[in-house]
């Protein structure tokens, strides 16, 4: 199966401008009445919980109603819903896209990938014994800088049976595990893409089965922070980071989000193919980051940040 990763993510939402705002002030760009999307033309669909375009909500709430997948051509889609009516319902639309279920109950669609290809530079460095990355008399940084997601990086879900659900990822649509978190879950990739993972399954109880956070991929550790800080500044509650992960390397900032989930921006993932063998770590903190930050106010050598107005 020639899945190359999410191109879309459908929310039912108690607060539509909210989570409009929220978007906006991501990052990412309204197309449209409903979707916002990142520079490839991924990105997130925002509906009334009310909405009958929707599909029906899980029983225990969650705002997440639908993940759909972009894959390399219609074949592939073809392939996948014939696979998936040897034991389900599937729906075929007239565009040529599929929706059916996982063995959780979430919904899932299948189309050809709506991703356009980026030409953009990734961040560049310099370091001592190598190349320069950027010439001289280039500069790095700006205060004027406005970093926008490049592209649907992963979601994570809460699901009440992680090896359960691996099965019907890895044997029904042909993800690989890359890494996993002992009595925790997999971090999956599927066939069409490197990545380290775009999907990874926690294990929880019954009762909170839904999304714990959804990302999209930033063009450096620059950008998530830059991109964070503005957050930070608007009012949005941080929830971790910044830091980097182990487990696909990756440097993140997770925020607090009105989709009934987290949010975070992450960038500079590990690639893996075939020749990878998976790894296993017991969760915690000593596995999950290779170091965390915490945000502070500006300063300055000369003194404390200046204090907040009508202090």
């Amino acid at each position: 199966m020639n899945i190359i990763g999410p191109d879309l993510l459908v929310f039912g939402v108690d607060d539509v401008d909210a989570c409009r705002q929220f978007a906006s002030d991501y990052g990412l760009t309204a197309s449209g009445e409903h979707r916002f999307v990142a520079l490839d033309g991924t990105g997130i669909e925002i509906r009334s919980k009310h909405d009958d375009a929707l599909p029906a909500a899980m029983e225990t709430g969650t705002m997440l109603r639908k993940t759909v997948y972009g894959v390399a051509d219609q074949d592939t889609v073809d392939a996948i819903a014939t696979e998936l009516e040897k034991d389900r319902d599937v729906t075929r639309f007239d565009d040529g896209s599929i929706e059916s279920k996982d063995d959780h109950g979430f919904v899932l669609g299948f189309q050809v990938t709506v991703r356009q290809v980026l030409d953009m530079p990734a961040e560049t460095i310099n370091a001592p014994g190598a190349p320069a990355q950027r010439g001289v008399n280039q500069i790095a940084v700006s205060k004027e800088d406005s970093p926008k997601p490049r592209t649907l990086s992963h979601v994570v879900y809460f699901v009440p049976d992680a090896p359960k659900q691996e099965a019907f990822y890895r044997d029904r649509l042909g993800f690989v595990t890359t890494d996993r978190f002992t009595h925790v879950g997999p971090f999956m990739r599927p066939a069409g893409t490197q990545d380290h993972h775009t999907v990874f399954f926690i294990q929880t109880p019954p009762h909170m089965k839904g999304i714990e956070h959804f990302t999209f991929h930033m063009g450096g550790p620059t950008d998530v922070v830059t991109a964070g800080t503005n957050m930070v500044n608007k009012g949005y509650q941080s929830f971790w980071g910044p830091g980097r992960h182990i487990f696909g390397s990756n440097w993140f900032w997770y925020f607090k989000s009105p989709f009934g989930c987290n949010m975070e921006f992450d960038a500079d993932m590990d690639l893996h193919d075939e020749q990878w063998a998976a790894r296993e770590a017991m969760p915690g903190a000593d596995n999950s980051q290779v170091f965390l930050l915490q945000y502070r106010e500006k300063w300055a050598p000369m003194g404390p940040p200046p204090p907040k107005a009508g202090a």
